[in-house]
């Protein structure tokens, strides 16, 4: 959903730049048109006002896919116009969901028999799946609380301050408590052990992060089940683990195998992952699998009949297309464990050449780590004269988009550029962005410092007072902050 304002108050129409082939009059901006106008016309208005925005390609923010190969391109093509909810009429696209669910269990280690079927749904996104895992948890602890007699209307969960805002929405939507572990400088991922201390007879569950957005960093998920395991037989109480592996599901199995974070760890009963981020497929498709089919309440699954023949469904919304799902079975089968493995190191190797390239410059300080997710989160080490903000602003004038952002509590004071490499992003343009940053900071060292500037005005007035380096710079951030959320009144997301 998109809360917006108009961008011209004054101007209600939209105009065709080639008006004079395709159509006279101007159309209403905010209004139906009273007359239907020929195709072209409105491809070409469309078109135009499109290529005001960004390029997916230079997009460093996101780390959804914005490349798949011809052949998929044309397998989603085919099946845009396919309800995947109409199981009936298409059951080869609900067998490819199937498949894809029991391919991602067994990649997590699904602790499943020879021939038993894994649990798990298809998503739009892993918003949606860690709603259904939340709920699965809630329901679960509800269950139990009732069956002691002890109250149940007060659930929570026990996460790190560094989560994405879907658990927010979770926690804000299904009414639970959400017990944040606090961040500290140089640390910016869950504690585990400060995480253990949280819990009580009322959480419903321990979340960590494989691959904080913040800094791409792995959370300790084998220390936190190892102190829960030991909390639990303390406490007689059976808290378990949900993994969010939006970022870092399509990752660690191929860069880290050794890696213990999954189903091998014995309170993991639930992970989420992005298929439309590293499982290299376009925005819109995620994944949630149960560990055992214990873990997910059979009340919480519909049972419906109406589109021709039973059938059992755990979703938050109804109609969705199938393309995303069918490129997913796609980019499995086409690459394959090899295939997923070279991506992610060629990713990996792409992430350590720019990180190399900025710690040449001498100017930052590397914040994310070299066990992770491919991205590379920097902060620049002197804040006299120029920010973060500024550079990512400036280095929008190349195309390239780079988000500048402050860390969560308590470590509000630190602010970080990132760049998630993907799949598309070359060492060349990896090269290239390190040559244009180089160019920004010394058009910025060449400018008059917004800074220095600010300091002027305040001694000219006699209002210096001394402050420490942390205090400039909380105050160069607020100020930033307040200029962003500015800009963002005119057309805000939720």
């Amino acid at each position: 959903m998109v809360l917006s304002k108009t961008v011209s108050q004054s101007d209600v129409s939209v105009h065709s730049t080639f008006a004079s082939r395709y159509v006279k009059h101007s159309l209403p901006r905010f209004k139906m048109g009273e007359n239907s106008i020929p195709k072209e016309a409105a491809y070409q208005i469309i078109n135009d006002e499109l290529m005001l925005d960004g390029n997916p390609r230079l997009n460093l923010a996101s780390f959804v896919t914005t490349w798949m190969e011809p052949e998929c391109d044309k397998l989603v093509m085919a099946s845009i116009n396919k309800n995947y909810v109409d199981m009936d009429e298409y059951p080869v696209t609900t067998e490819l969901q199937n498949r894809c669910v029991n391919i991602i269990a067994h990649l997590f280690n699904a602790p499943l028999e020879e021939e038993e079927t894994a649990v798990g749904v298809g998503t739009v996104g892993s918003s949606e799946a860690i709603m259904l895992a939340g709920l699965a948890f809630k329901r679960k602890w509800q269950n139990k609380m009732k069956a002691l007699g002890k109250p149940y209307d007060k659930p929570n969960i026990v996460t790190g301050a560094n989560v994405q805002v879907c658990w927010e929405k979770f926690a804000r939507y299904f009414e639970v408590e959400l017990k944040e572990v606090k961040l500290q400088e140089g640390y910016y991922v869950m504690n585990p052990d400060k995480a253990v201390e949280m819990v009580d007879e009322n959480t419903i569950c321990v979340a960590a992060i494989l691959g904080s957005t913040l800094n791409g960093e792995f959370e300790d998920v084998k220390r936190l089940n190892d102190l829960l395991v030991e909390k639990n037989k303390e406490t007689g109480w059976d808290t378990p683990i949900h993994v969010d592996a939006a970022s870092g599901g399509f990752i660690a199995p191929f860069l880290y195998p050794e890696l213990e974070w999954d189903f091998r760890l014995p309170l993991v009963k639930s992970i989420n992952v992005s298929g439309h981020k590293y499982g290299l497929v376009y925005a819109g498709i995620g994944w949630v699998v149960w560990r055992t089919k214990d873990d997910l309440p059979d009340e919480l699954i519909f049972h419906i009949n109406y589109l021709g023949t039973d059938q059992p469904t755990f979703t938050l919304n109804f109609s969705k297309g199938s393309s995303q799902i069918i490129a997913q079975y796609y980019q499995l089968i086409r690459l394959g464990y090899e295939g997923y493995r070279n991506i992610m190191e060629n990713c990996q190797e792409n992430a350590k050449v720019l990180k190399d390239g900025l710690e040449k410059t001498g100017k930052f300080t590397i914040v994310s780590k070299d066990e992770g997710v491919p991205l590379v989160a920097f902060s620049l080490k002197d804040h006299s004269r120029h920010n973060e903000f500024e550079i990512s602003e400036m280095l929008r004038r190349f195309g390239w988009i780079v988000p500048a952002y402050t860390m969560p509590a308590d470590a509000q004071h630190i602010t970080v550029l990132r760049v998630v490499v993907r799949e598309d992003f070359s060492r060349t343009l990896a090269e290239r962005l390190v040559a244009d940053i180089e160019k920004v900071l010394h058009e910025l060292d060449t400018l008059p410092s917004r800074v220095t500037e600010k300091l002027k005005v305040e001694e000219e007035h006699h209002e210096v007072v001394k402050k420490t380096a942390i205090e400039v710079q909380k105050e160069i951030t607020a100020a930033w902050r307040k200029m962003v959320a500015d800009r963002k009144k005119t057309s805000a997301i939720c």
